[in-house]
């Protein structure tokens, strides 16, 4: 049963009228997810000397990504393959950066930045924590995007700030099927011994 305070909390979390403003901790729903992005290959289109795209990827909360330059501010993500993807979590603190917090927030998916198309546009309303954004459409089939390349871009931010601090992003996707060429998902040991035939 859930008390007040636990109502209140995810509440907040899910924001009010489809605006987002944070959760303190990093929980994915469903445990078929990983993470994708740790072998793609990640841009920024401007940074400010010691903030730059390593910042996003370190684990680090006390660390983040400044831009330097005019808006929008652009996070590219290309991958070597194209992969499904579910689900772009990423940290930002109203608390800590006020005016650098992004507000408005655009992502973009395609196979190169020739031929990006919006996917989403989310409003994040003073957010302290892990964003959730789904990438998944409004047809209740598309779970994911298949794709060669992410973009998020950041439009506005709070106050009317000019540049962005973003601490922290990641993007999971479902799990592949452990067995190759194989239509039913085996999830455990034994099944898994004996989806083949010798």
């Amino acid at each position: 049963m859930a008390t007040e305070s636990e109502g209140e909390e995810e509440t907040a979390a899910a924001g009010v009228g489809g605006k987002l403003t944070g959760s303190p901790q990093l929980a994915v729903d469903g445990g078929d997810l990983r993470e994708m992005a740790k072998k793609a290959a990640w841009s920024v289109s401007s940074c400010k000397p010691g903030n730059g795209v390593v910042a996003l990827r370190d684990d680090n909360l006390d660390t983040y990504w400044q831009s330097d330059g005019a808006q929008p501010h652009l996070v590219n993500i290309q991958f070597q393959r194209k992969l499904k993807l579910q689900l772009v979590v990423l940290y930002v603190d109203f608390k800590l950066d006020e005016s650098y917090t992004p507000s408005k927030i655009s992502v973009r998916a395609g196979d190169s930045f020739h031929n990006l198309k919006e996917i989403k546009t989310v409003e994040l309303v003073k957010p302290v924590g892990w964003v959730h954004i789904s990438l998944s459409g409004t047809d209740p089939r598309e779970t994911f995007i298949h794709t060669f390349m992410l973009q998020l871009a950041i439009l506005s931010n709070h106050l009317n700030g000019r540049d962005t601090h973003v601490r922290q992003i990641k993007i999971f996707g479902p799990r592949p099927n452990p067995v190759p060429r194989q239509p039913f998902h085996f999830t455990s040991r034994e099944f898994i011994t004996y989806s083949t035939l010798r």
